[in-house]
């Protein structure tokens, strides 16, 4: 039986449901205001292993259709890149950045510059690798103070998790 999570934007919580099927378009009313119909999340797995998870990724609120769709898109375009043209690359991963609403992080982003520039993937690797394993991928899409919703999850930090298991 799958466990799918939703977040709400009011609470700024995010809540696990368990489900007797796999339901990949019902969306619950938030358990906690009754207010507001939740927006599902895209949960991540667990691994076994030496990896550790990173609690930064975990709270990035992520339009799971939105992900999807992106996913689908890119894929076709990726099959098709010439290997010998790392900028083609480095292109898909912007256009992928801006179908998400993802940011990358600084370490990503200038070795994204640096590729587009010309720069050997190699090299930038090389250089860049210590950096580049040990900061988050992606970060919170930043944006000015001026007009914006204070309920804005980049605003608020990070969502809080309700530990319970909810009846889907």
């Amino acid at each position: 039986m799958p466990i799918y999570e939703f977040y709400c934007l009011d609470c700024h919580t995010i809540f696990n449901f368990l489900s007797k099927t796999v339901n990949t378009s019902k969306r619950p009313m938030c358990p906690s205001c009754k207010k507001r119909q939740l927006q599902r999340e895209v949960s991540m797995f667990a691994q076994t292993g030496e990896a550790t998870e990173s609690a930064d990724m975990d709270d990035l609120p992520i339009d799971e259709s939105r992900m999807a769709s992106a996913m689908e898109a890119i894929a076709g375009e990726a099959e098709g890149i010439n290997e010998e043209d790392p900028r083609q690359a480095a292109q898909i991963m912007r256009k992928f950045s801006h179908m998400t609403g993802l940011e990358f992080g600084g370490g990503i982003e200038e070795a994204l510059g640096r590729i587009e520039a010309g720069e050997d993937p190699e090299a930038i690797e090389t250089e860049m690798g210590d950096r580049l394993e040990n900061e988050e991928p992606f970060v919170l899409p930043s944006k000015g103070t001026a007009g914006e919703d204070p309920r804005e999850p980049a605003k608020r930090g990070a969502p809080r998790h309700d530990k319970t298991l909810y009846d889907m």
